[in-house]
């Protein structure tokens, strides 16, 4: 079998396609949040590969699929998803990512002050992690806004609660590792 090229040239115009077919311009706000999803899915591996080997991974990865499946239902319109049976964000995923968060939650100290981001390189990648995740949040409700239907059903609250669950998890992160956090102190 004959392998694929990388490359197509059918976008050498400042287009693409979507999963149905249709061609859009490369700035489509449809493109850019893809391809903001795209890019936190990025921060996620940079998070996992600092991550000690003890580290349960296997949640991350879930998410990472995840983001994945969020990435083809943007990419193809709402009235197409079903004849391409694209997964869809599951309720339970979201209910572990909870879970998940209470747990970690449960072993650090009650915060007082805001925290700067840092601490060990994974809790620093992952605090970079929520920035990317609100961005998307924000990028997901102007979207919504302005091409209404099109953002997949559970979509705001998987990635609302995500970037909640980075929070977590770079704190959680920076424990386990004794790694001090640094709180902010307004300049006077």
């Amino acid at each position: 079998m004959k392998k694929a090229a990388v490359y197509t040239r059918t976008g050498d115009n400042g287009t693409t396609g979507l999963v149905g077919g249709t061609r859009i311009t490369k700035s489509d706000s449809r493109i850019h949040l893809y391809g903001e999803v795209d890019e936190l899915n990025s921060y996620i591996g940079l998070g996992l590969s600092q991550l000690d080997k003890s580290f349960d991974k296997t949640f991350l990865l879930q998410i990472q699929s995840i983001l994945f499946d969020l990435g083809s239902n943007l990419a193809c319109e709402q009235d197409k998803r079903a004849q391409f049976k694209l997964p869809q964000i599951k309720s339970s995923s979201i209910e572990k990512m909870e879970n998940d968060i209470d747990q970690m939650d449960s072993s650090l100290a009650p915060l007082k002050n805001f925290i700067l981001p840092g601490g060990d390189p994974a809790a620093a990648t992952f605090h970079v992690c929520r920035t990317v995740c609100r961005r998307i949040e924000r990028q997901m409700v102007d979207f919504d806004e302005s091409v209404p239907g099109e953002v997949p059903e559970n979509a705001l609250r998987f990635i609302n609660r995500l970037s909640d669950y980075f929070f977590i998890l770079s704190r959680y992160i920076n424990f386990t590792k004794n790694v001090e956090e640094t709180l902010w102190v307004p300049e006077a």
